[in-house]
């Protein structure tokens, strides 16, 4: 079925021609790199956003994977915040940031010369909360190769791996708005706060870390086997004496652990259906 999967997909990008990658160095984007590499060699561009909402980690990975891929690549500036139905932090932040986005990859890559911008959404992504893809659907020289070929998350790391690529096993990345409780707004200063926390708790951890951002509490998801590390007392105290320092009053743990998408918990059934 995978091989299926793959025909469909090289068949896609053969007809693109020449196609900008929105490239995060996570998982989904470098596989699509890859693979737009192997089909079309040098009309294919990687580009990084780069932007208050992306990690500096996430930067430098975007930046080795391309090497490593052997790929073209830019860094564009884009700021998400000039938008302020973003900043505002609604149920359909996702789209608004999509919007503000592929609005100027597209522009950007049509004056550079390529006919096409591709972003890493996947099969699994049409099962989940995700407003951006409507932002996505609204431009017309952007499309998604791997959900259009039917990939799931699991076909794209099992390829991955046997294609020796770095991000094979790399979990899985969201931009820092992410973190921010709905109607918070978001600032440069609390998506740092969200960078330096994760930072610190990677320490201490490993796999999947979320600090999501309740105003002057911080909430932390952690794996439930990565639970024992940070409630350790030494630890514990180390935490919370740096989360006060980032300017949270109050630190918790999330009993839950990791749980991609949490911060839709408080959203009603109509939220979810409308946006």
């Amino acid at each position: 079925m995978t091989i299926t999967k793959l025909a469909k997909l090289n068949q896609l990008l053969t007809e693109m021609q020449s196609v900008v990658i929105a490239f995060s160095g996570g998982v989904d984007s470098t596989f699509l790199a890859a693979a737009a590499k192997k089909v079309l060699g040098d009309k294919v561009l990687a580009v990084t956003a780069y932007s208050e909402t992306l990690p500096e980690w996430e930067r430098e990975d975007a930046t080795r994977f391309a090497k490593q891929l052997n790929i073209k690549h830019v860094t564009l500036v884009i700021s998400e915040l000039k938008s302020q139905e973003f900043v505002a932090n609604t149920a359909n932040r996702c789209y608004f940031c999509k919007k503000e986005r592929f609005s100027v990859l597209e522009k950007w890559a049509a004056e550079e010369g390529y006919l096409w911008v591709l972003e890493g959404s996947n099969a699994d992504d049409v099962d989940d909360y995700r407003p951006g893809m409507q932002a996505i659907a609204e431009r017309p020289r952007v499309r998604s190769p791997l959900l259009e070929a039917g990939f799931t998350k699991q076909d794209i790391r099992d390829l991955s791996k046997t294609w020796g690529l770095p991000s094979w096993n790399k979990p899985s990345a969201a931009c820092l708005s992410s973190r921010l409780a709905y109607g918070l707004a978001i600032t440069p200063e609390r998506l740092k706060q969200v960078e330096k926390a994760e930072a610190y708790i990677r320490k201490y951890c490993n796999g999947q870390i979320r600090v999501r951002h309740h105003g002057n509490l911080a909430r932390i998801e952690v794996s439930a086997t990565e639970m024992e590390k940070i409630i350790k007392q030494n630890t514990a105290i180390q935490i919370q004496k740096y989360f006060k320092e980032l300017g949270f009053s109050f630190v918790t743990l999330d009993l839950v652990g990791y749980n991609t998408g949490s911060m839709n918990r408080v959203l009603s059934i109509n939220e979810l259906n409308n946006n």
